[in-house]
């Protein structure tokens, strides 16, 4: 008798420190390089989601345990990280990614693990998509923030709609990111019947880009759309002061990055980039995120807030998908993800049920704001798409 009771005794003392084992999520972005701002944006988010989750008993009884890698921005260290992250730490799924060149090579091993991805920082249209039937039975690949085809199709509406402007260049870096945008943006014009007057390209790290701007100018640009990240944007606007040239330059989200607000400095007024996110202080989740990320982080700048608060809501959803599937297990994550019953409270919003089986960008077009630099501020340029 004695001995059943020192058993069950012992069998109890097992599952209940197995109950509270961590439940570890991967955090994968690029936290150096020149995309580090959206990287460092990402973890700040992710970091005070899970310090959020954790605070009210975690998930299912345990904590939250976040396994963090830099993937340099790069698709190789983006790729190792993520075998890493799955054959390695084991991670029950991962919320991050922000290069679209990085998350379509790195996502293929989450897919074949049939591990969940919210790639919260990404917008490449594709990303999303890789995966779907009839090749692949489920796709494993979640997206809640916006997506290029959405961008392209807000700045065209900023350019043409709402400036009347029809003489358009594209400068689009040479990166996956770059060219895909570049692509989107020449489909929306298409359907606009329009033909972009210049198309240009470039590196990333170049510094000098007043050869394109000049044949850009040369061909009669009213506007200049742009695809590339803060640095080399920075560049871009610098080139255009440079010639003393300053057409509208509407850009997709990552001119909203500090590195180009610190490279293009008083250049930078009157750029116009989308946006997911553009915190307001008289709006109380808005405040009450950036003031506890300032909090958490002793002051320390947020370099892109919209990234901050896409992975910041992504991993609630993923938290509530978890719950609701009363389970780690990949696919009943997935199949949670795909059919979320209750809202979950965000930053951006309120998560209604935001995927589906057939649809994983969860992101609402009409969401989608333009941003616009006022004294170095970024700020709504339209008073309508202010949130209410």
């Amino acid at each position: 008798m004695i001995g059943r009771i020192c058993i069950f005794f012992i069998l109890t003392l097992a599952l209940a420190g197995r109950a509270a084992e961590p439940i570890a999520i991967g955090v994968s972005g690029p936290l150096s390089g020149g995309s580090a701002a959206m990287g460092l944006s990402m973890r700040q988010g992710v970091e005070l989601a899970a310090s959020e989750i954790n605070a009210k008993g975690g998930v299912l009884g345990r904590p939250i345990k976040l396994v963090l890698r830099d993937d340099e921005g790069r698709n190789e260290v983006g790729i190792q990280v993520s075998q890493e992250l799955i054959d390695k730490e084991h991670v029950v799924a991962t919320v991050g990614f922000v290069n679209t060149g990085v998350a379509l090579a790195a996502h293929r091993f989450y897919q074949e693990a049939e591990i969940p991805v919210i790639s919260c920082g990404t917008t490449g249209t594709v990303v999303s998509k890789q995966f779907l039937p009839p090749d692949y039975e489920h796709n494993y690949v979640f997206r809640p923030g916006l997506y290029d085809s959405l961008q392209a199709d807000k700045m065209v509406d900023e350019a043409v709609t709402r400036q009347h402007l029809t003489k358009l260049a594209i400068l689009a870096d040479s990166t996956n990111y770059g060219q895909l945008g570049r692509a989107d943006l020449e489909t929306v014009l298409s359907q606009r019947g329009i033909a972009p007057v210049a198309v240009e390209k470039f590196n990333i790290k170049d510094v000098d880009m007043t050869a394109q701007l000049l044949r850009a100018k040369q061909a009669g640009a009213q506007a200049i759309l742009t695809y590339g990240i803060g640095p080399e944007l920075g560049q871009i606007a610098n080139g255009m002061a440079k010639l003393g040239w300053k057409p509208p330059m509407i850009s997709s989200n990552p001119m909203g990055m500090s590195s180009f607000l610190e490279i293009a400095g008083a250049n930078a007024e009157g750029g116009r980039m989308v946006q997911s996110f553009i915190p307001d202080s008289s709006i109380p989740r808005h405040k009450a995120f950036m003031e506890a990320i300032a909090k958490q982080y002793s002051g320390a700048p947020t370099g892109n807030p919209p990234v901050a608060a896409q992975c910041h809501d992504s991993l609630l959803v993923l938290a509530a998908a978890i719950a609701q599937a009363k389970s780690t297990k990949g696919d009943k994550i997935r199949d949670a993800l795909e059919t979320l019953d209750q809202p979950v409270e965000g930053v951006i919003r309120t998560y209604q049920r935001p995927f589906t089986p057939t649809d994983h960008d969860g992101f609402p077009p009409q969401l989608a704001v333009i941003g616009v630099y006022r004294n170095g501020v970024i700020t709504y340029a339209h008073d309508e798409e202010r949130p209410k």
